[in-house]
C-alpha cells in the first residue's frame, strides 16, 4: 500500500519512508478508538489520504523555514502527510474537535515529527501568520477566504508567492464565484493515475 507513494515520490529518503510507512498502523490504532477516517476509507489510506495530500507536493516544494497552517486538518490531512514530505518546514493543524486534535498530536509524536503542533481552535482565533494555508474540503471557498485572509505573512520566498492550497473536487466555478478567474486550478489527474483523482484538485489562490 505504502508503494503507492513511492510510485510517485521516488525521492524519499530513509527516515521519509519509514514515518510514511507507519501510518497506516498508527490510524488503523487511533481509527478503531476515535473515528476521524470512514471505516471502508482506512484500507484506502495511502491513496485517498495521503497521496492526496501531497498533491499539494505536486505543485509546490516548500523551501526551508516556510510555515504552514493546516485549517479544519480532522485527523491530520493535509498536514501531516506534508510535514513528513517537508521536514524542514513548521505546521500548526486546526480543528474545532478536540478529538481529531488528540490523533493528529499522537501520531505525530508517534513518528517523532517534531514540526508539526496541533491544536484544537477555530481558523478565525488563530493569531498567527503563516506563508501558507492548506485545507482539505472543509468548507466553500469564499468563507474559508474569510477564516484566513488576515493570517499572512508578507516575505515571500517560495516558488509561489503566499497563499491558500486547498484540495478540491468537481467544477468548482459556482463555489468560487468572484474568487474563480483569480484562482489557479491544478488537475491531480495530470499527476497521479487512479481514479479517484480524476476530478480531484489542487487549488491556489495568491494572497
Amino acid at each position: 500500500m505504502f508503494s503507492i507513494i513511492q510510485k510517485y515520490f521516488p525521492g524519499l529518503d530513509a527516515t521519509q519512508t519509514k514515518k510514511f510507512e507507519q501510518l497506516y498502523d498508527l490510524y488503523s490504532h487511533w481509527n478503531s478508538q476515535i473515528n476521524v477516517i470512514s471505516r471502508k476509507d482506512i484500507d484506502l489510506l495511502y491513496e485517498r489520504h495521503i497521496l492526496h495530500s501531497l498533491g499539494i507536493a505536486k505543485v509546490i516544494n516548500f523551501k526551508a523555514g516556510t510555515t504552514i497552517l493546516d485549517v479544519g486538518t480532522g485527523g491530520g490531512f493535509p498536514g501531516i502527510p506534508l510535514a513528513i514530505m517537508f521536514p524542514q518546514c513548521e505546521f500548526l493543524l486546526v480543528d474545532s474537535i478536540g478529538k481529531k486534535i488528540k490523533v493528529v498530536n499522537e501520531v505525530a509524536e508517534a513518528l517523532d515529527l517534531n514540526n508539526v503542533f496541533g491544536r484544537q481552535q477555530r481558523a478565525e482565533e488563530v493569531k498567527e501568520r503563516f506563508h501558507f494555508v492548506v485545507s482539505r474540503a472543509v468548507t466553500e471557498f469564499p468563507a474559508f477566504y474569510e477564516w484566513v485572509k488576515g493570517k499572512f505573512l508578507r516575505e515571500n520566498f517560495n516558488d509561489l508567492p503566499n497563499g491558500i492550497l486547498c484540495l478540491k473536487g468537481g467544477d468548482l466555478k459556482e463555489e468560487f464565484g468572484k474568487f474563480y478567474d483569480k484562482a489557479k486550478f491544478y488537475e491531480l489527474k495530470d499527476f497521479f493515475e487512479e481514479e479517484f483523482f480524476e476530478t480531484k484538485k489542487v487549488v491556489y489562490f495568491k494572497i
